[in-house]
């Protein structure tokens, strides 16, 4: 039997990925939860994803609306929540 020691069969899970487009070189790929990350802000406006293309290595940042945050969080993505300063 092979796996994660000490971790359950039922709790083990295969890793996620999102398909991603870049809007630079217009390439289609599939990223691992890691290869992103997620900003939460006070508005739509400051909510967004991020990730580096991986064919031409250009920095993307995409709107994230309610579904996406959704889809990204229960994926594994890392997220970091913007607070306001008023």
């Amino acid at each position: 039997m092979s796996g994660l020691p000490g971790v359950p069969a039922q709790q083990r899970t295969a890793p996620v990925f999102f398909t991603a487009a870049c809007p630079d070189c217009r390439a289609r790929f599939e990223l691992s939860a890691g290869a992103l990350r997620l900003a939460i802000g006070a508005s739509a406006r400051t909510t967004f994803y991020s990730f580096t293309c991986p064919e031409c290595g250009a920095a993307v940042r995409k709107p994230a609306g309610e579904r996406i945050v959704e889809l990204l969080t229960g994926g594994g993505v890392r997220t970091l929540r913007l607070h306001s300063t008023v």
